[in-house]
């Protein structure tokens, strides 16, 4: 196992520190000695005007890779592509089909990755690497691939469909999450966990042999989740021995505030601009505050 010192940096989020742009998306860029991460891009006008701001050097990235194919994690691809068009693209095979949202009976909306994205990355010569399974992207880098669904209080949710008139569960088999070996264990970054947060962990853990969950960062899918559920997720980060909850993105305000008075301090808060280092003698956090909220047709869908 290759245990590296890392750094996450929030680049869009629901939220956002002074100077950047809130979006109603996600993307963060990852960071080691050996190895340099696009982890999803937002809806796009956010992700290269935050980054230029962030300082992150998109030019040097050697992966890209989306956690599954809806429009707030995939809309900046093509701007990231621009700059880091040497960079490996890291997605599963479903994450090109079409996706379709629908709430509160009214008519499905497209919430698929933009049409212009998808020929970027079928129609030229990036080196794609789809797949379904685990895989390990770069030294102290993997990705979970498709996510079993175990526990019995999480399921990606009815609203979501493959078809436009709403007759085609979509069941995200495409979600997937990263996680990094550090000094301190793992760290797992989540896109939107349509999996199950909980799921998410419990394989994780089990792929790496049991070793010790460090930190989990990104969107928890808890936006709608009922007060049972979180509590039953907070319980699962307690027994894993989370030692620091960053969420963000879809998680929600209200999960984010029940999961506090779960775990405390473990809880940090997150956005655009967030940064956290996990090295071997400690992990640090920082992040100037939120200062906006963006908000989008389908904010409560995704």
């Amino acid at each position: 196992m290759n245990s590296a010192e890392w750094r996450v940096t929030v680049v869009v989020d629901n939220q956002a520190g002074d100077g950047l742009t809130a979006e109603h998306g996600f993307s963060c860029w990852i960071e080691s000695a050996d190895l340099r991460v696009v982890f999803d891009t937002g809806q796009g006008p956010a992700f290269a005007t935050n980054a230029a701001r962030l300082g992150v050097a998109l030019e040097q990235a050697n992966a890209i890779v989306l956690s599954h194919g809806h429009y707030d994690h995939t809309g900046g691809v093509s701007a990231a592509l621009r700059k880091a068009n040497r960079a490996r693209v890291y997605i599963h095979p479903l994450g090109f089909e079409a996706k379709y949202w629908r709430t509160d009976g009214g008519a499905p909306r497209v919430i698929s990755m933009p049409e212009g994205v998808a020929s970027d990355l079928l129609e030229r010569n990036y080196e794609l690497r789809c797949g379904t399974g685990a895989r390990t992207i770069g030294p102290g880098a993997h990705l979970t691939g498709e996510i079993p669904r175990r526990t019995p209080f999480e399921d990606p949710g009815r609203e979501f469909f493959l078809d436009a008139a709403g007759a085609e569960p979509d069941g995200l088999k495409d979600d997937q999450a990263l996680y990094l070996d550090t000094p301190r264990g793992t760290v797992v970054v989540l896109g939107c966990a349509h999996s199950g947060a909980v799921n998410t962990l419990e394989y994780v853990s089990e792929l790496t042999g049991g070793r010790q969950i460090h930190a989990v960062v990104g969107g928890m899918h808890l936006l709608q989740a009922s007060a049972e559920r979180v509590d039953r997720t907070a319980e699962a980060l307690i027994r894993l021995g989370v030692g620091v909850v960053a969420p963000c993105h879809c998680t929600g305000a209200r999960a984010a505030s029940l999961l506090r008075e779960r775990l405390g301090e473990r809880v940090v808060d997150c956005g655009a601009g967030a940064r956290f280092e996990f090295n071997a003698d400690e992990t640090r956090c920082a992040w100037g505050g939120a200062k906006a909220r963006a908000h989008s047709p389908v904010d409560k869908g995704d």
